[in-house]
């Protein structure tokens, strides 16, 4: 197993560079630059912004910017070597000017814990999306598909289809509409979420699409398991119908809803950027629409790696749990 995750975190090089070349060429590719407007949306001349643009390398070759991104430069200003994404270094952010990417993403204010920086508030949402669709989308599918045909099974089917039909930003617009604007039960604009109802409407608008994904697969996973010889073989032992279901059936039909888990999680995390400006979250997603919209290049570029490392690590512990609930599944063959 170790050499098989070894084989794996060097497999993420290749992939990393591959996402940071395709980000920089097509954050490169878009139109404007990341001043053309100032702090105030005022109109930046272009003395100011050519000596920008050689403060911080930005008149040199696309290839040379890249090398010095990934790999590192000497800095035109100190002549010190400044080493890159290698060593850990995301850059300084072209807007936020006397901090660095990491600052903004992991540091948090003053005063406050880790969790309650825009990474921390990313990963807290996304797990509780993520809890959610799990402890109510797997009971939704196991008594789904344990009463097929009935009014049952059809009320989980029609939850499992809206939550995949309707858009997520649809979603939020409705319960903004209904629970904040008419129903005043939450405010609209929040700036103390340290109150865990604030969440409630992000984290349910985010989680409803892996919820209905997971009560859907759990039902069909589910309906297939139950037709095997072993489960009949079973009932006819006389066991008790729960031994039969959590013990025979539940841990073979799991298999695939687990292999959407991880990846959900990352998903979570890395998808709720809409959600987050939706409901003015305080995220990592929030902050990297706003640098998309300010041209902030290095801030897009670390995020971007970071969202690629967290799908990566995802996968992988997707794949090394797999060994422990499927005994017929090797790592590496």
């Amino acid at each position: 197993m170790t050499t098989y995750i070894i084989r794996r975190l060097l497999w993420l090089i290749p992939v990393l560079l591959t996402v940071s070349a395709v980000t920089f060429v097509v954050m490169r590719s878009a139109p404007g630059g990341p001043w053309d407007t100032d702090a105030e949306r005022r109109q930046v001349d272009a003395a100011t912004a050519k000596s920008l643009a050689a403060y911080y390398g930005l008149d040199k070759p696309m290839w040379r910017q890249f090398y010095a991104y990934v790999i590192g430069d000497t800095n035109s200003q100190t002549k010190e070597w400044v080493c890159g994404v290698i060593c850990g270094n995301l850059g300084p952010s072209y807007r936020q000017r006397g901090r660095t990417v990491q600052e903004i993403l992991f540091a948090p204010p003053e005063g406050k814990t880790f969790w309650q920086s825009r990474f921390g508030y990313s990963i807290r949402l996304g797990v509780l999306a993520l809890s959610m669709a799990i402890f109510i989308g797997i009971p939704l599918g196991i008594i789904a598909a344990l009463r097929q045909n009935t009014l049952v099974d059809y009320t989980a089917l029609f939850i499992a289809t809206s939550g995949i039909s309707v858009p997520s930003f649809v979603l939020a617009i409705f319960l903004i509409i209904i629970f904040a604007s008419r129903l005043h039960w939450i405010d609209i604009v929040v700036d103390d979420w340290t109150q865990f109802k604030y969440w409630l409407m992000p984290m349910a608008v985010l989680g409803f699409g892996t919820l209905a994904f997971t009560a859907r697969l759990t039902r069909s996973s589910m309906l297939e398991v139950m037709r095997q010889d072993y489960v009949r073989t079973a009932r006819a032992k006389g066991l008790a119908e729960r031994v039969v279901i959590f013990i025979h059936m539940l841990k073979n039909a799991l298999i695939p809803v687990i292999t959407i888990l991880g990846p959900a999680l990352a998903g979570l995390v890395t998808g709720s950027f809409i959600i987050e400006t939706m409901f003015s979250f305080p995220g990592m997603g929030r902050a990297y629409v706003q640098a998309i919209g300010q041209r902030d290049y290095s801030m897009i570029m670390g995020t971007t790696l970071i969202y690629a490392m967290l799908v990566a690590v995802a996968n992988l512990s997707v794949d090394i749990i797999y060994v422990f609930i499927d005994p017929r599944i090797r790592l590496g063959e």
